[in-house]
């Protein structure tokens, strides 16, 4: 039996079982709890994805599946489900990410500090822009999904948590401490970031950005994810890139790294002729998102690449190699 290899009419069969016996008698018959995060949608009603599709396999390959050989999550069950057709919506909405809370950190800085209320307009304009960011897939959003009395709750959220709020404070993450701290500590540079995701996406540059490699450790990019992917997304422009090469070719300067001086054909040999990364070295939080020129560019080697990269604030390839052990004045 291969898992997830399922057809619609294998998971009707389960659909149809759910409905004969009961939610609880089904579930009890297959061993399954109740779903946490994700239902399947038929018909107007609403099914627990994760036992539908486990006992789905039943009726494809003659054995239904136990809830602990498989996830209910967007790995396994809904995606199974949603490869054959069907909807499946999340109970409950994801948790904000760093780029949704600098913008509605950035209102509630504007606000004086002082959480918004679900009636002001600026709650609806967040709102309706936060449903916009493409960050969270659909499945993984409700009804509710970032709606104006969510949206306003979090501005109270961070206002409550301000130094100068004399109240107790309600409940907030960790990241909404972190992104409030940032707006507190560089609120020029914040308003900045809030201001080029605003107008991201409102134009549309976010939707054909390319993800950020898995192993992109311990980012923090002080723009937020968004703003970082569209950063990577320009350094890794090809044609960009040959042209810094071509230049710094001509001008005899060689392509070794800006900062460490690593060649690699030096030690590659031919493997490595014509390599280098090319590092913008601008952010975008400062640069915003004006034709680039071969200045605002510096080649460098993958390790150096990774350490400016590796937390904010971002330094310069001249501010990175005095941070190198044995650097001379």
């Amino acid at each position: 039996m291969q898992k997830g290899v399922l057809t619609r009419e294998s998971v009707l069969m389960a659909i149809e079982e759910y409905d004969r016996l009961g939610r609880d008698a089904f579930l009890d018959k297959y061993h399954f709890g109740p779903a946490r995060d994700y239902v399947l949608v038929h018909d107007g009603r609403e099914y627990d994805s994760k036992a539908v599709a486990g006992v789905s396999h039943r009726f494809e390959h003659g054995h239904a599946l136990e809830p602990d050989e498989f996830s209910g999550g967007r790995a396994h069950a809904v995606a199974w489900l949603e490869r054959i057709g069907f909807r499946v919506k999340s109970i409950r909405n994801p948790d904000w990410a760093r780029d949704e809370l600098v913008l509605a950190c950035a209102i509630t800085a504007k606000n004086g500090w002082k959480g918004l209320t679900a009636t002001d307009p600026r709650v609806a304009e967040l709102s309706e822009l936060l449903q916009l960011l493409p960050i969270h897939p659909l499945a993984s959003r409700n009804e509710t999904f970032r709606n104006v009395n969510g949206v306003a709750r979090k501005t109270v959220d961070i206002a409550t948590h301000h130094p100068d709020y004399q109240g107790k404070p309600t409940k907030g993450g960790a990241l909404d401490l972190a992104v409030l701290k940032a707006f507190l500590e560089s609120p020029l540079e914040m308003a900045a970031a809030a201001e080029l995701l605003r107008t991201g996406v409102l134009v549309g540059e976010f939707q054909d950005a390319g993800p950020i490699d898995d192993d992109v450790d311990e980012f923090d990019a002080p723009e937020g994810r968004l703003l970082f992917r569209r950063h990577v997304t320009r350094e890794r422009n090809r044609g960009l890139r040959q042209r810094k090469i071509d230049s710094a070719v001509r001008q005899g300067r060689g392509l070794a790294c800006e900062v460490c001086g690593f060649d690699f054909k030096a030690v590659y040999g031919d493997r490595g002729d014509g390599y280098i990364e090319c590092h913008h070295v601008v952010p975008l939080h400062e640069a915003g998102e004006g034709r680039t020129k071969l200045s605002d560019l510096a080649l460098i080697c993958s390790n150096c690449h990774r350490m400016v990269h590796r937390r904010a604030p971002w330094p310069t390839p001249d501010e990175l190699r005095t941070m190198m052990p044995g650097h001379r004045v």
